[in-house]
């Protein structure tokens, strides 16, 4: 079971966008997907046969997933994420912290 998943509201803890927050697009192995977080410009050729006008766009790069937590709505931080196995035999994730779960 992984720690961080798709749709997980993350902060992040290490790099040039330390301190921001973003929503988990994608799980691409060790890297993450992250709405709004390291953004790159890329200069783009024009292809008229895909449709593509050039220019100068803007899009989002993997972050490696140790430079991102996920956010604890609670205590308003990012916070280290445990698994926890219930009686029933289903693992769910918990907050390190209050020991909560993130998965309901």
């Amino acid at each position: 079971m992984r720690k961080i998943k798709k749709n997980d509201d993350v902060i992040v803890i290490a790099g040039k966008d330390k301190g921001n927050r973003g929503n988990v697009l994608e799980v691409l192995g060790d890297h993450l997907l992250v709405a709004g977080i390291n953004k790159v410009k890329k200069h783009q050729k024009p292809n008229p046969v895909k449709g593509l006008s050039g220019g100068i766009i803007e899009k989002e790069q993997p972050i490696h997933i140790s430079n991102v937590a996920v956010y604890n709505m609670a205590a308003q931080k990012g916070d280290r994420v445990g698994i926890k196995t219930l009686e029933d035999g289903r693992k769910v994730r918990v907050f390190k912290s209050s020991g909560e779960m993130i998965d309901a």
